[in-house]
């Protein structure tokens, strides 16, 4: 089954939203394709669940943005045996 991924981001947090995505999963399934929910707000993620909808409308987890560290130079210290001349 291929994945269909809809960003969810500009939706508002109500149920007339999660019914159209209620029948957007339906068609999806129907056309072979797996629906995957992205970006979805906190509020509608909780909706999502209380309507018992978690399992049918898959919304993908966050990912945890990762921190990257920045390359400052080799800062070490250490005793030479022999001072360059």
């Amino acid at each position: 089954m291929e994945k269909l991924s809809c960003d969810v981001r500009a939706l508002r947090a109500d149920v007339a939203a999660v019914d159209a995505l209620a029948r957007l999963q339906l068609a999806a399934r129907q056309a072979g394709f797996e629906l995957r929910l992205l970006h979805a707000s906190a509020e509608l993620r909780c909706l999502i669940r209380f309507t018992g909808l978690g399992e049918v409308l898959r919304v993908e987890a966050e990912r945890q943005v990762e921190e990257r560290e920045q390359g400052l130079g080799v800062e070490e210290e250490a005793q030479l045996d022999d001072p360059a001349a």
